[in-house]
């Protein structure tokens, strides 16, 4: 396997990831330098999300119109500008603005890039390439609170969205050095129906569970808009069954293999959304620790991201999709369990040592289903695959934070006190239960499901004697 090829993306792809909970740490410090408050500026968190939501679709027609490899360069060229007007931003509208501008980029830039990894590997050598991007979909999340802190207390917010500027600059030269000029397979025309529709559904769900779990607006303003998504995306599934050439291709559902990538991965996304939001506020809540610490604390499970890479492949041939992810669903969720048993008198080692074997089967548990959703989809269909992997990802990320605020709201409502230790406890214990429901996906695969990626034969059957 080249290995320049995906580590080349998964710069990127680290850049975007970290980017989207980097300025957390920084919202008090925007909002007093451009005059607004926290809460407000958490428009601009949303903001993102929805931009994602909105381009991510279009992402996969993107790159067969114009080439999968400048449709990346492109990305994080918007990206990197809009990196610098939040820099540059001195009002509320003009820094969500440019937080919507970052998510263009940000939209473009990691579908398209898986799009990249998967058109220019062989299938037996895709589960290695997938662990090189697991590692930043994991580390990212992870490490951006802590940099932003940092950034933001011995330095200026301005550099948590200046440092992109280095890294884009790098990351557009070696894309244009290293990257394959990969083959554009079919030209289809824009489904300009499906764009709006697809695009109203998944931005309306995710700002509704957005301003439901971080509510910077009127609850009745989210409740109304996730409406409003789900009527889009029950509308989207009317015109997809009528378009010969739907922008997502939901016949992709018709394999089994397909399927359970998306259902299962997205149902074990929701623990893993809730818990980057979860764990820092119980350390700092719970524990008494600041946002620094609490970040150090959190970013060993990175550590234990980038160890699984060795072993992926082995793994994979050993056990074969089905047993890995079938199993690691389960053992994975125990692992978010486990956070609803530390207290402050936990030893902070053992919280360490917990946390680093979470993150190994966190990520072994991504690189399978992100290799899955490609196991069985022919080479044409990869760009059709791609945005609909993206959406379910964000979506169910999205629903998982606002499932751990809404059992945080509902636990202090039902004790009538304050936010407290206990409340986080039975939050981790609930988001891990929906977690482990990722094994009943997985249950009904073959053996031998996605055999080609994975490498895992097994043995046949002996024949009956006559």
């Amino acid at each position: 396997m080249n290995r320049i090829v995906p580590l080349v993306l998964a710069v990127a792809l680290f850049m975007e990831q970290m980017d989207s909970t980097v300025i957390s740490t920084s919202l008090p410090a925007i909002a007093a330098d451009i005059g607004t408050s926290p809460i407000a500026l958490k428009l601009a968190l949303t903001a993102y999300l929805v931009s994602l939501a909105v381009f991510i679709p279009v992402s996969g027609w993107m790159a067969d119109r114009f080439g999968a490899k400048n449709v990346f360069r492109a990305a994080i060229v918007v990206f990197v500008l809009g990196s610098i007007a939040c820099a540059v931003s001195n009002s509320l509208l003009a820094f969500v603005i440019s937080r919507f501008a970052q998510g263009v980029g940000g939209a473009m830039m990691t579908p398209v890039g898986r799009l990249v990894l998967v058109r220019s590997t062989p299938r037996s050598e895709l589960v290695g390439a997938m662990a090189w991007l697991t590692v930043p979909a994991l580390v990212g999340p992870l490490l951006g609170p802590p940099i932003g802190g940092f950034l933001t207390t011995y330095f200026t917010w301005h550099w948590i969205f200046l440092i992109n500027v280095p890294i884009g600059l790098l990351g557009i030269w070696f894309a244009t050095r290293y990257l394959p000029d990969v083959e554009t397979l079919i030209q289809r025309k824009l489904d300009v129906p499906g764009f709006f529709l697809s695009g109203i559904a998944a931005s309306g769900v995710v700002f509704g569970l957005s301003v439901v779990s971080l509510p910077a607006l009127p609850v009745w303003v989210g409740i109304t808009t996730l409406i409003i998504g789900l009527i889009s995306t029950v509308l989207y599934l009317i015109h997809a069954k009528r378009t010969p050439e739907p922008l997502l291709a939901l016949d992709l559902f018709k394999n089994q293999v397909f399927r359970a990538s998306i259902f299962g991965g997205s149902l074990f996304r929701i623990g893993v959304g809730a818990t980057p939001f979860l764990l820092p506020l119980m350390f700092q809540i719970g524990f008494g620790m600041t946002p620094f610490q609490s970040g150090l604390i959190t970013f060993v499970s990175a550590a234990g991201a980038i160890g699984m890479k060795l072993v992926t492949k082995w793994f994979f041939r050993k056990t074969g999709f089905r047993n890995a992810l079938m199993w690691g669903s389960l053992v994975a969720a125990s692992f978010i369990a486990i956070n609803g048993f530390f207290t402050p008198q936990t030893p902070t080692a053992l919280i360490i040592v917990l946390l680093l074997v979470a993150g190994f089967f966190r990520s072994l548990f991504f690189t399978g289903t992100n290799a899955l959703a490609y196991a069985e989809v022919p080479n044409e269909q990869t760009s059709l695959a791609t945005p609909i992997a993206s959406v379910a990802q964000q979506i169910s990320i999205a629903l998982g934070v606002a499932v751990a605020g809404g059992i945080l709201e509902v636990s202090t409502s039902l004790h009538d006190r304050p936010l407290g230790l206990a409340d986080f406890h039975t939050a981790f214990f609930l988001v891990a239960a929906i977690s482990s429901l990722a094994f009943f996906s997985f249950m009904p695969m073959k053996p031998d499901a996605g055999a080609e990626v994975s490498g895992h034969y097994p043995p046949a059957k002996p024949a009956p004697a006559e």
